[in-house]
């Protein structure tokens, strides 16, 4: 699976999946952004991330983690 920025809801479940105990509200955007890159089935540029697709990312693994 080769994610993009724009696959947030993957995204968020994958992220839920692996931090299950952490609340997506307690990081802030510089951090959440290296999780995103961080995992293994991510393949985009760093570049293309936006405030607003991390906002986006942010409240779906909320909506997972609840």
């Amino acid at each position: 699976m080769n994610l993009k920025w724009v696959d947030v809801q993957e995204i968020a479940i994958l992220l839920n999946a692996r931090n299950p105990d952490l609340n997506p509200y307690s990081i802030n955007f510089v951090v959440l952004r290296d999780m995103v890159m961080s995992l293994s089935e991510f393949e985009d540029e760093k570049n293309r991330s936006s405030e607003k697709i991390l906002e986006a990312i942010q409240i779906a693994w909320q909506e997972e983690h609840d």
